[in-house]
């Protein structure tokens, strides 16, 4: 089984490694046969793998030692146990469509083998960071899906916009990195070791112990540990403040969005702190931070999408809010209703992105959802699984959205921590405003008369196989993998796995109440998440399908508000200003005074100055003329006789 365990991750390399460096001689059908048969590959030993874990084999080992360095070990290892047996599953599945669905999407493209390798090199250290058993590990992975996800948002180098959305996304990342970073030194400093067993096995030993960042001030240890760590986790998942990123990435081809954005690098962070949850439960403090701050991230990140025309950025700001969610729901503790919801959002996510890589391509590149309309009759399979995945996203009962986000709606619920009576407003609020958006896309897109010019509506037509049946496969989990609810929240599927503590354990507690999947949809019937996701979907209908001049006038009543939303709050202006705009304030003072005055000014040219002037006073004395000298001499010698007689 070990041998298994190594293939999983390297399978994608080798056809990274292949198509990158060979793809020239290999020609385009066989880079992309490579690649996929390779990813279909781990993909199988990751299934394999799975239900090995769902017997209880848990395997926790090391590969290689890499070095030593005093007592410390740094080694290369796997665990694989049901949380990191799941994700790899749910990477290398989306991974294996994305790479099908890429053959026709980028067909006809120069860079052909080059994002093959890239994203087969991207899914390689994706599985890396979700197999790690100890942090060096961890941000080996955390580090290269960044290195990667910057070169795939960037992969249309030629755009200026697309060198602006990668240079963002990877300075963004950076900041968040060095919180995580020193969180990992920390780690390192006092636990003495990066193996994540030993550390769980002595958190409860640390969590009384005290730090002072402030000489005076004492902090928790594991208070500030946490907070390190949760600070990279909201740059790799686009929490706010740091989600600035995630939204200008769409300037990456659609199939990026889908893998880079659905199910792999942006729920990097949420696996890393239900993996960390030994830690994270000795701070309540911190826990009160991410439940606030998913809160705020998943309402004010879906009021942005309800006022996006490009089709691309409304699903891209979905995913910010349904990040959101996760991150609520990793505060209230509900660990695994966080990592349940991820699984079915990567699904129905990666479904809306694909699909609205279809319609891009059959609209010849156009994302402008009010270029659109009426695109059902030509492009009905598109429709169709789309529809499937705009409900599952709405979360209408029996679809998966629906149980995931009713799951982690009652535990914010139920959350006794500081913030969780403001996250559960947030959470409950963002049903309708959810729906409304997804809708609204469904809607505009979808419906009503076609808005395209002439020549293009003559020449759409449904998608080729390649991009359908990603769909279509696609389509069955987001219809179905709600229905495990029973077993991922309230068996012991992640037993080992996650720990909570009792007084946080609001998992337990639905647990009384859940009746089985029927139940749970019929129960739902008479609670407020189901009523705001139909009053989403029906403002979505009739400002869009019935009253469709409603909306310009509402526009132009908001307007502030409006504004406001569609320029994201002005963050990125604030930012730009802040950071960019003191940067180049600093940039200009360092030269206008350091360099010009200080450096050019009175180094370089006073330092000539004063030569020039020593020169010229030195010069009177060397005259030729030798009572000149001896006065000069006379001079000397009265002043070293006055320095011996003042010495004694």
């Amino acid at each position: 089984m070990e041998n298994l365990y190594l293939l999983v991750p390297m399978a994608p390399l080798s056809g990274a490694i292949i198509a990158g460096l060979f793809g020239r001689w290999i020609g385009l059908a066989w880079s992309h046969r490579t690649t996929i048969m390779l990813v279909a590959l781990s993909f199988i030993a990751s299934i394999v793998i799975f239900f090995d874990a769902l017997q209880g084999n848990v395997y926790n080992g090391s590969v290689y030692t890499w070095m030593t360095s005093g007592e410390v070990a740094i080694e290369i290892g796997f665990l694989i146990d049901m949380l990191s047996a799941t994700m790899m599953v749910v990477v290398t599945g989306v991974s294996l469509m994305v790479h099908i669905y890429t053959i026709g999407y980028m067909h006809g493209d120069p860079g052909y083998q080059r994002f093959f390798s890239y994203i087969s090199l991207f899914t390689f250290t994706m599985l890396m960071l979700v197999m790690s058993n100890n942090f060096l590990q961890l941000f080996f992975g955390w580090e290269v899906v960044g290195l990667v996800s910057y070169l795939l948002i960037g992969f249309w180098y030629t755009r200026p916009t697309a060198i602006y959305a990668n240079l963002k996304a990877f300075l963004v990342n950076r900041v968040a990195d060095v919180g995580f970073l020193l969180g990992i030194g920390l780690i390192l400093a006092y636990f003495g070791t990066l193996d994540y067993e030993l550390i769980f096995a002595h958190a409860e030993l640390m969590a009384p112990r005290s730090i002072e960042i402030i000489p005076g001030q004492p902090w928790m240890l594991l208070t500030v540990i946490c907070l390190l760590l949760f600070i990279g986790a909201m740059g790799k998942s686009a929490q706010f403040p740091l989600h600035v990123w995630l939204p200008d990435s769409m300037e990456g081809p659609t199939p990026i969005s889908a893998l880079i954005h659905a199910a792999t690098m942006v729920t990097a962070g949420i696996f890393m702190v239900a993996r960390m949850s030994p830690l994270f439960e000795h701070s309540e403090t911190v826990l009160s931070v991410i439940l606030i701050i998913g809160g705020i991230t998943t309402l004010f990140m879906a009021l942005v999408a309800v006022v996006q025309n490009d089709i691309k950025r409304v699903v891209a700001f979905s995913t910010l809010s349904q990040l959101g969610y996760m991150t609520a729901a990793l505060g209230a503790s509900a660990y695994s209703a966080a990592i349940f919801h991820l699984m079915t959002h990567a699904f129905f996510k990666a479904l809306l992105f694909l699909g609205a890589g279809s319609v891009i391509i059959a609209m010849h590149h156009e994302q402008d959802m009010r270029k659109m309309g009426g695109l059902r009759k030509y492009m009905p399979i598109t429709f169709a699984t789309m529809f499937i995945a705009a409900l599952a996203s709405a979360g209408v009962p029996g679809f998966s959205g629906f149980f995931s986000k009713d799951a982690i709606i009652e535990a914010v619920h139920l959350s006794q921590l500081p913030g969780a009576e403001f996250a559960y407003f947030c959470v409950l609020a963002t049903v309708f405003v959810t729906a409304l958006y997804t809708f609204r896309l469904m809607f505009m897109t979808f419906y009503g008369k076609p808005r395209m010019d002439e020549h293009t509506r003559e020449h759409l037509h449904e998608s080729p196989w390649v991009v359908t049946v990603p769909l279509i496969i696609l389509a069955i989990p987001t219809v179905a993998s709600g229905w495990l609810i029973g077993t991922m929240l309230f068996g012991d599927y992640f037993a080992g796995a996650i720990e909570i503590q009792a007084q946080h354990d609001v998992v337990v507690t639905m647990s009384e109440h859940y009746t089985g999947v029927f139940g749970m949809i019929i129960h739902s019937l008479t609670t407020p998440p189901f009523w705001l996701a139909m009053a989403g979907i029906f403002t979505a209908w009739f400002l869009y399908q019935y009253k469709v001049e409603l909306p310009g006038k509402i526009q132009k009543i908001a307007g502030p508000l409006y504004t406001l939303l569609d320029r994201k709050y002005f963050i990125d202006e604030f930012y730009s200003w802040l950071f960019a705009g003191g940067v180049r304030t600093l940039g200009s003072l360092l030269w206008k005074y350091g360099d010009t005055k200080v450096i050019d000014g009175f180094v370089v040219n006073g330092s000539a100055k004063a030569v020039a002037w020593f020169s010229t006073v030195a010069r009177r004395f060397q005259s030729g003329y030798i009572y000149h000298y001896a006065f000069s001499m006379i001079v000397g010698v009265f002043v070293l006789m006055s320095l011996w007689l003042f010495h004694f």
